[in-house]
């Protein structure tokens, strides 16, 4: 049985780069890049990744928050603190702190 590499599927969605044109991303598109981001990090379908439940639950550890962090920090051209992940603990909270952020400092 052939395994998946998760960090070549994973460069897939981190190498690609947010471009709207000046509008920064909405919530929705914040939380589709992390869900997908997330499924092929777990390999699993996007289907299975409740945008309700905390990133621990998930399974993601300091580092793995880092990596995640880094690759949406370069989707989205601006810096994250990694911490984030723990004040805002759910992709939902997550990507909608994040979309009013960029609204207000672009």
């Amino acid at each position: 049985m052939e395994t998946k590499n998760p960090q070549l599927t994973i460069s897939a969605v981190a190498g690609a780069k947010y471009d709207n044109g000046k509008q920064p991303p909405t919530a929705a598109e914040i939380q589709a890049w992390i869900v997908s981001y997330l499924a092929q990090l777990l390999e699993i379908n996007p289907d299975e990744v409740d945008t309700a439940i905390p990133f621990d639950q998930y399974g993601l550890d300091s580092s793995a928050a880092v990596g995640m962090t880094g690759d949406l920090e370069d989707w989205m051209g601006r810096k994250i603190d990694p911490t984030l992940l723990y004040d805002y603990p759910t992709i939902q909270a997550l990507a909608q702190h994040l979309a009013e952020e960029f609204k207000v400092k672009v």
